[in-house]
């Protein structure tokens, strides 16, 4: 399944399914008990979205640093992470918000 985020202002992002709820879940949109097949995100809800991806990502970068910090400490192997990292895959949609908060259009999305 995929999320399609869309917007007069902006061209589609499409995210495989659990990429999509990740996101979501960061700005607030999903969560297990209340999953968001379809949405919406208005322009005055999205400053708050890009500091809750940005405060994500770098909590991401943190952590993974922390991570190969102690493995070197410890001469243990370099631990392997996913290929993709948030950043990557928040970059279009954040970059979407931004574009979407300059034109005050909202964005939709559905599966």
């Amino acid at each position: 399944m995929l999320y399609k985020f869309k917007s007069k202002a902006a061209g589609d992002v499409i995210m495989l399914q659990p990429n999509g709820q990740r996101v979501l879940e960061i700005i607030g949109k999903h969560s297990a008990t209340d999953p968001s097949l379809k949405g919406i995100l208005l322009p005055e809800q999205m400053p708050q979205a890009l500091i809750a991806l940005q405060a994500a990502v770098e909590q991401e970068e943190a952590q993974r640093q922390a991570v190969m910090d102690q493995a070197k400490a410890e001469n243990l192997p370099a631990p392997h992470f996913d290929a993709i990292s948030l950043r990557q895959r928040a970059l279009p949609f954040m970059d979407m918000i931004r574009e979407c908060l300059g034109a005050k259009e909202a964005i939709t999305w559905g599966v």
